[in-house]
């Protein structure tokens, strides 16, 4: 047969299919959510997430130390405090628990780069990303204390904050503050891109941060909406977001390339509670290949478009990028 283009010519050996590899996936560009709780002697693990657990900081240190050694060069602390209350003032206060693991981290991890997530949902008793006028979250008043909370992380030790609480305004906030606060140099990574997901539901059974009435759909995107986040994008860029991050990863992967292409900062992607539970069953069901599948959804969001895959799967992955299995 005379053809003259033939595909199969590029895949005929491992060699030249690893030369001639579109997306390559480097341990450099992953994060891994670590979950820091108020107390001591914990390691609980979580039970809709297994193999994920919360660290009180007196076993904190371990887990950093695998965290390390698995080559992950970044983490996204989450804080479960002892007590809460309606304005969630445990989310700025100055030994409150995730500015306690920054400065454990910052001491004992120089290495490793330290991200905090800014939302006050895991502070509040009832359980809403902000501040309550009524029934309703008040978008104005939470945004002084979404930037007083990044300004505590920073001064505790945070390398980078990442707010998660989807006010409009808040990176404007966090940005006037920050700088006139003297860090002009730490970054922000927005979670521009946040819709109102059921993919979340393991996560708010781990952070203690189910709503106590309602949901979060007036301040978290409609999951049918594409053009809704490129304004949100568009937005946080203006207002001084560094990195733009789309969540969830799995079933937003045309909202992840519809950002890459358009926006000329990093991208971001989380992979979601959901998506690493569902994953994590279905392979101690035995339906499925644990390491392959893990593989093949992280490619994914990179080929997608993202620059960086924030997963409860991260130590697992730069494992698999170590072995050949991806890369």
């Amino acid at each position: 047969m005379d053809l003259l283009s033939r595909p199969r010519r590029l895949r005929g050996k491992q060699a030249l299919r690893d030369m001639v590899r579109e997306t390559r996936v480097s341990k450099n560009g992953l994060i891994y959510p670590v979950f820091v709780k108020e107390g001591n002697q914990i390691k609980e693990e979580i039970p809709s997430m297994p193999g994920q657990y919360r660290y009180s900081l007196d076993t904190l240190a371990y887990e950093l130390e695998k965290v390390q050694k698995s080559g992950v060069r970044g983490v996204l602390f989450f804080g479960i405090p002892k007590e809460k209350d309606a304005c969630g003032s445990g989310a700025w206060a100055d030994d409150g628990i995730v500015q306690k693991a920054v400065e454990l981290a910052k001491k004992e991890f120089p290495d490793l780069y330290l991200i905090t997530d800014v939302c006050l949902c895991e502070y509040t008793s009832h359980g809403h990303c902000g501040l309550l006028h009524g029934q309703n979250v008040d978008n104005d008043s939470t945004l002084e204390v979404l930037a007083k909370t990044a300004l505590s992380h920073v001064q505790a030790g945070a390398d980078m904050v990442a707010p998660s609480d989807m006010m409009d305004g808040r990176i404007l906030a966090i940005r006037n503050l920050l700088d006139k606060s003297g860090y002009v140099n730490t970054p922000i990574m927005s979670y521009a891109v946040k819709y109102s997901s059921a993919f979340y539901g393991p996560f708010r059974d781990a952070a203690g941060s189910a709503p106590a009435f309602g949901d979060r759909k007036t301040y978290q995107m409609d999951f049918h909406n594409r053009r809704e986040a490129i304004k949100e994008a568009e937005l946080d860029l203006a207002e001084g977001a560094d990195i733009i991050m789309v969540k969830p990863g799995l079933a937003y992967l045309d909202i992840v390339r519809e950002i890459a292409d358009r926006f000329p900062v990093p991208c971001a992607v989380y992979s979601v509670s959901g998506e690493y539970s569902m994953m994590k069953a279905a392979a101690m069901a035995g339906y499925i290949d644990e390491a392959a599948v893990v593989s093949e959804s992280a490619v994914s969001m990179f080929r997608a478009g993202a620059d960086i895959l924030i997963s409860y799967y991260a130590k697992e992955i730069a494992g698999y990028i170590t072995e050949g299995r991806i890369g």
